[in-house]
C-alpha cells in the first residue's frame, strides 16, 4: 500500500478486382502466396551504433499563475527513469522545469538532429497534467504539439523506428474507487520502398487512463514511473515491449491503493494506459 498524498497531478483505393488479381503477385507475376516472412520483418532493427537518446523533462515548480502545486517525488522519479534507460543502454538528456516555449524548443532542436545512427528515441515527461496537456512550469499545452515534432513527415531518421513516449501526469481530475473481485487475480514485398503512415512506430504511455487523476507519492515517487522502471530493469532485455508494459499495468493495478487524510482521497486505484502505433515487435537488446 502507498502512502501517497494527493498533489494536484496528482495532484485513392483500388477497385476490388484489382485488388484480388494483384494481391499474390509481383510485377513478374510470381505467386509470392506461401512465401514465409522473415523473422526481421516483424521485428525493430536493433543494430545500429546507438540505441538512441532518452529526453527526460521533468518539472517539479511552477510559477504562481498556473495555480499547480510543487510536484514532491518528482526527483525520485527522474532519478529512476536516468539509471533505468542508462542501464538499458541509452543516452539520457536531463532537462528541469521548462516553461512551455523550452519544453516545445527542446523537442524540436532534438527531432531535427540526426538520429540515423540510432534504434530509436524515448521522451519521458514528468509533470501536471490534463487530458491531451502537459503543464510547462508556465502554463500547459496540448502534448500532440510536442509529439508531432517526431512524425515521419518531420523527422526524417527516426522514419520506421520505434518512438516512445512515456507521461507521468494527471489526465483529469475523475477518482478510481476500485472494485472487489476474484475473477482469476493472483497476489510482401516487390520493392524495398514502401510508404508508411506518419503516425507510424509511436508507443504512448500515459500513467492513467484518459480522466483520470495520476498518483505520486512524496518520497517514493510516483506508481506509474516505479513500476515501468521496475519492470523495465527486470524484464527489459528478455520480454517485448508490450508485454512489458503489460506487467507495469498489472503492477500499478494491484500493488497501490492511495492511503490519504482528505476526504475522498483515501482507497483509490489507478491503471495505466498504452496505446501503440508501433508495427514491429521491440525487443531492446541484451
Amino acid at each position: 500500500m502507498s502512502d501517497t498524498k494527493p498533489l494536484g497531478e496528482d495532484t485513392v483505393d483500388a477497385k476490388k478486382g484489382d485488388a484480388q488479381k494483384t494481391s499474390c503477385q509481383t510485377d513478374a507475376g510470381v505467386d509470392q502466396t506461401d512465401a514465409k516472412p522473415r523473422q526481421d520483418d516483424f521485428q525493430y532493427n536493433m543494430n545500429y551504433s546507438s540505441l538512441g537518446q532518452c529526453v527526460i523533462i521533468n518539472n517539479e515548480n511552477f510559477h504562481k499563475s498556473t495555480k499547480m502545486g510543487v510536484r514532491k517525488g518528482t526527483e525520485t522519479d527522474e532519478k529512476n527513469v536516468e539509471k533505468t534507460f542508462s542501464k538499458l543502454g541509452f543516452k539520457v538528456r536531463i532537462s528541469k522545469d521548462q516553461t512551455v516555449a523550452q519544453m516545445a524548443d527542446l523537442l524540436t532542436k532534438v527531432s531535427r538532429e540526426d538520429h540515423s545512427q540510432s534504434a530509436m528515441f524515448v521522451c519521458v515527461l514528468l509533470s501536471h497534467g490534463e487530458e491531451g496537456l502537459i503543464y510547462g512550469t508556465d502554463d500547459c499545452i496540448e502534448l500532440k504539439e510536442l509529439f508531432e515534432n517526431f512524425r515521419g513527415d518531420r523527422c526524417a531518421s527516426l522514419v520506421g523506428k520505434p518512438k516512445l513516449f512515456f507521461i507521468q501526469a494527471c489526465r483529469g481530475i475523475e477518482l478510481d474507487s476500485g472494485v472487489e473481485t476474484d475473477n482469476g487475480i493472483e497476489s510482401d514485398g516487390d520493392s524495398d520502398m514502401k510508404k508508411i503512415p506518419v503516425e507510424a512506430d509511436f508507443l504512448y504511455a500515459y500513467s492513467a487512463a484518459p480522466g483520470y487523476y495520476s498518483w505520486r507519492n512524496v518520497s517514493n515517487g510516483s506508481w506509474f514511473i516505479s513500476s515501468l522502471c521496475e519492470m523495465l530493469s527486470t524484464y527489459g532485455n528478455q520480454l517485448e515491449i508490450m508485454q512489458v508494459m503489460t506487467r507495469v499495468n498489472r503492477k500499478v493495478a494491484l500493488d497501490f491503493e492511495s492511503s490519504s487524510n482528505l476526504p475522498g482521497y483515501g482507497g483509490k486505484k489507478q491503471i495505466p494506459c498504452i496505446v501503440s502505433m508501433l508495427t514491429k515487435e521491440l525487443y531492446f537488446p541484451k
